[in-house]
Order: C-alpha cells, then sequence, then structure tokens
C-alpha cells in the first residue's frame, strides 16, 4: 500500500432521517406516555403558508405519506395521525447532544445539518475494533437511544454522505468511491432540485452517467460547486470538514468495561488522568492553562466541567484539586445516571512553562501562591466573578477603572501604577463611585458655572454647607461623536457632615436645549460618596 493511501483521510457520515419525530417520542418514552394504539406520529412545518410533512415515524410511512406532503391529504388518508409542530432549534439541541456523545470514537466532529453528522475516523477505527466493529458499536448505541440511523464510511464526506442515503452500513475502501456510488440516482448527490432536474432533462439519470462526460460539459451546463460536489463524490479530492470544536493539544481518557457511578471512583479516575496528562505535557515543556472534564453516560449524555488556571499548571495534585473545587460548587450536581462508561480529560490551551528561580525570591512564591488561590476561588465561584481593577489612561471617571479577569490580568494589576494621593489634602475621588450617576433635583443654583444650595436626594433634602469646585472634564469627542455632554464636578458637604461628589450635565446656554432650541436647564446628578 503506498504511503498516499495510508495518508487519506476516513470520513464516517451518519444521517438521522427521523430526527424531528425521534426526539419526541422519546421525550414521551422518557415521561412514560409512549404509544398506546401505535397510531402514527408525523411533525408538520409551514411552507408557502401551508402546512406540510417534515417528518414521520415509519407506521406514517407504511400509510404511504411522506415528506413535503400537505397536511390536509395526509388527514385525509388518516385521519388518526398525531401531529406535532416542527422545532428546529430543539432538533439542532439534539443532534449537538448526540455530536457530543460521538466524541468518545473521535474528537473531529462536524454537523451536516440539518440532520447529519461527520466523523474524521482517520487512524483511530482500529481503537474500536476496525471501521466495521466501529460502524456496528455506533449504529446499535444510537437505536437503543431511540433514533433511526444511516451511517457510512468512505475515504470522502461526500462520498459516505450519498452512501448514508442509498446504502447505509456500506464501507467503501480507498479508491473505490466512483465505483460504489456509479448506480446511483442523480439526487442522491443532493445538489438541489435545480440541478438535478436539469441532469434528467440531459439524460443523465446516475451519477455515473453524469461521471461519464467530460467535466468541462458539466462546469459550463451546471456550475463549477456542482463539478467540485460530483469530483469529491467520487474520490477525487475533499474538501476538510468543520469540526465543532478545536482539537485540544492533549487529550487522555478512561473507558470502563462497567459503568461508574461513585463520587470516589470519579475522583480517583480524574486523579489518574491528571498523573498522565501531566506527564505528557511535562515531555514537551508545557503546563495547562484550560482544562476539560468530559463524562460520558451510557444513556448518550455527556457533561463537561472546565477549568482555567492563570498561570500553566505542571502538577497533577493542582489540577486534582481545581476539579474538586468545581465538583464540589456545581449548582447542578454531576448526575451518572447509569454510570460513566468513559470519563476524558484534556487540556484544550497550553503553554510553554518559563523556568523561574524559586528557591530565594520569596516574591516568586507569593505570586504562586495568590495565583492558586485565585484559581481556587474562581473553580468554585466562576472566573469572571474574580476581578482585579486596572487604570485606564481617561479622564472619564466611569472608565477610568477596568474590572479584568484576575486570572488572566494578575500580573498587570500587580504593576498597575495609580495615582498617588497628596498627603493633607482630601481626595479628589469619591470612595464609592456608583455605576451609574443617579439624578438629583436642585431647585436653583450659581450661575453659570456654580454650585446647588441645596438638593433632593432619595427623597432627601440635603442643604449644602461647603463646596470644592467645579472640576470641569470634558467629555472625549473622538470617541463619543458629541453625544455626551461636559460636566462641572463639586465636592459638597451637607449640613450632616456628608460628603457627595455631584456634577451638572451641561453648560448652561451651551450644551442644553429644549424641543423648540431654546437654552434648557442642565440635569444634576450625584455620582459617588465621599464618606
Amino acid at each position: 500500500m503506498s504511503a498516499s493511501s495510508v495518508n487519506r483521510r476516513r470520513i464516517l457520515s451518519l444521517w438521522l432521517p427521523r430526527l424531528p419525530i425521534d426526539r419526541i417520542q422519546r421525550f414521551f418514552n422518557s415521561a412514560g406516555l409512549g404509544k398506546a394504539n401505535h397510531e402514527p406520529d408525523i411533525v408538520v412545518i409551514k411552507d408557502n403558508n401551508a402546512l406540510v410533512i417534515h417528518a414521520l415515524d415509519e407506521a406514517a410511512e407504511r400509510l404511504g405519506l411522506y415528506i413535503g406532503q400537505p397536511l390536509a391529504n395526509a388527514r385525509a388518508m388518516c385521519p388518526d395521525l398525531r401531529v406535532f409542530d416542527a422545532d428546529p432549534v430543539a432538533d439542532a439541541k439534539t443532534l449537538s447532544d448526540i455530536a457530543d456523545w460521538c466524541d468518545r470514537f473521535t474528537p473531529l466532529v462536524a454537523l451536516d445539518a440539518p440532520h447529519g453528522l461527520f466523523l474524521d475516523i482517520t487512524g483511530c477505527a482500529h481503537l474500536f475494533g476496525g471501521e466495521a466493529a466501529l460502524l456496528k458499536t455506533l449504529v446499535r448505541a444510537l437505536g437503543r437511544q431511540g433514533f433511526a440511523v444511516s451511517a457510512a464510511i468512505a475515504g470522502t464526506s461526500i462520498c459516505a454522505r450519498t452512501l448514508t442515503r442509498q446504502a447505509s452500513g456500506t464501507i467503501v475502501a480507498d479508491g473505490g468511491e466512483a465505483e460504489a456510488i456509479r448506480s446511483f440516482p442523480v439526487s442522491a448527490l443532493g445538489a438541489g432540485e435545480a440541478i438535478t432536474t436539469g441532469l434528467r432533462r440531459a439524460g443523465l439519470k446516475t451519477i455515473g452517467d453524469v461521471a461519464s462526460r467530460n467535466a468541462s460539459e458539466i462546469t459550463a451546463r451546471f456550475g463549477a460547486r456542482f463539478s467540485t460536489l460530483l469530483a469529491h463524490a467520487l474520490g477525487q479530492g475533499d474538501a476538510p470538514i468543520s469540526p465543532r470544536k478545536p482539537l485540544p493539544d492533549y487529550i487522555v481518557e478512561k473507558r470502563f468495561a462497567e459503568p461508574i457511578a461513585t463520587d470516589t471512583m470519579i475522583a480517583m479516575t480524574l486523579s489518574r488522568l491528571a498523573d498522565t496528562l501531566v506527564t505528557s505535557m511535562e515531555k514537551q515543556g508545557k503546563g495547562a492553562r484550560r482544562l476539560e472534564a468530559a463524562f460520558f453516560r451510557t444513556d448518550g449524555v455527556v457533561r463537561t466541567i472546565t477549568v482555567e488556571t492563570g498561570r500553566p499548571v505542571t502538577r497533577s495534585a493542582v489540577i486534582d484539586r481545581l476539579f474538586r473545587e468545581r465538583l464540589d460548587a456545581l449548582a447542578d450536581p454531576l448526575d451518572p445516571g447509569f454510570g460513566f462508561d468513559m470519563v476524558r480529560l484534556s487540556a484544550s490551551r497550553t503553554e510553554i512553562v518559563v523556568q523561574e528561580q524559586r528557591d530565594l525570591d520569596a516574591h516568586v512564591h507569593d505570586n504562586d501562591e495568590l495565583a492558586a488561590l485565585i484559581d481556587r476561588i474562581a473553580a468554585r465561584i466562576g472566573g469572571k466573578r474574580v476581578v482585579v481593577h486596572l487604570p485606564q489612561d481617561t479622564h472619564i471617571p466611569e472608565s477610568a477603572v477596568l474590572a479584568a479577569s484576575a486570572q488572566h490580568h494578575l500580573a498587570a494589576a500587580m504593576q498597575a501604577e495609580w495615582p498617588v494621593r497628596t498627603e493633607s489634602e482630601p481626595p479628589l475621588r469619591p470612595l464609592r463611585l456608583f455605576d451609574k450617576p443617579e439624578p438629583i433635583k436642585v431647585p436653583f443654583a450659581t450661575v453659570p458655572d456654580g454650585p446647588p444650595h441645596q438638593f433632593t436626594w432619595r427623597r432627601a433634602l440635603h442643604a449644602v454647607v461647603r463646596v470644592e469646585g467645579p472640576e470641569r472634564i470634558a467629555m472625549e469627542w473622538w470617541r463619543q461623536d458629541g453625544k455626551q455632554l461636559t460636566r462641572d464636578y463639586f465636592r459638597i458637604e451637607d449640613a450632616e457632615g456628608l460628603r457627595f461628589w455631584i456634577f451638572r450635565d451641561g453648560l448652561y446656554e451651551g450644551e442644553v436645549f429644549d424641543g423648540d432650541g431654546k437654552p434648557a436647564s442642565p440635569g444634576w446628578y450625584v455620582h459617588g460618596l465621599f464618606a
């Protein structure tokens, strides 16, 4: 066998022709509401202001019903139909769940909308006893879950897809794609009704008939896109599939002959997988920044748990501890159901580990402990809730500080330089700054740029006794297109000793106008509290 044939891809195509109706029947069966009289079920969808059949079960198919048939005609043939409305969103979610389950066979799984999947099984079929055994295992497992499945394997995705529609269970050897699909009708290519009709009118009824014609003739009559589709179906090159998820840098997994369900076994399995994963990364001098643990249940449900770290992790004990924290804090506990038959641990993002002097530098040890603490807290409550604040080069008060993830910006936060407060001087900015300035009522103020004599905030009247200001802050015209007004800020103290940071939004007779274009009174707001 040549080297080129050894390296050729092998694609397994799955097609679930009754996915919409299978999803509904699975729901009723799980709720104990399965069919008693075996009446036919159909799913309908609106097409050109008419309800037509979108999917149907075997009972409805035996009665002569077909996809695309008007609902009125179907009811005339079978008055006892159970009719359900189509739900493309729920169907897509079910297909995505099936794709997650297929990750147990290969991490390269792509969607073939609306009811199909592509699995790149190149180099991994031998792990399941060969391609025939893999195909049989996959189809049987999905059948037990209540899905009608058609599957085939070929060297190209288009050829495999064509076989699932015409000859389910076929495994085409490398180089045999053209012969395998030669006798199929041209409609099997899925090129669209217009092209299929045009081919038939030209006397080309089978794929073999089309393949026998000169490629330039086919391109001139039906376009380059169809010519490429035909070439891929015949095994003459192929476009790569687009996996749903990027391939992780490192993957380790454990399969079980007898499913596991106890917390102890799950923790032990994760710990052992962490040891293996760290050993694999250590050989290339890398550490994990993002880790995923996937738990595959025997009934097809897959649960994935993710943890992120601020620094590359190179110790299995740290990985084990982070996942323990994450599992303990789950709002929706990990439900093993009838047990997990496979557990996978992957490092989806890794970095090269930079060696540092750690024996004599106490500062490095402190940083490591702080980063580890942040990782543990983030694993328990979520990384978005653990933040650090970074100064921003702007004079706009609400934009002067940026809240960023502590795991990814810890080093920047430790090196950030903040404005230094002048000793023996009151603070220029309040200790508490509101996310959104709150409006206040000012009956009168000194014009054009003076402070108010009193104001009402939260239904309480405050008499102003001391004032510092104004501090004029003009908005950044190059960012906000002149929509924000100039602010005059005042540091004020009321008769009760409370200190506020308030501002007038807009200049008198310069920026605020009413509906008639006449000058109007600017608004006043409290933006923060000093004490």
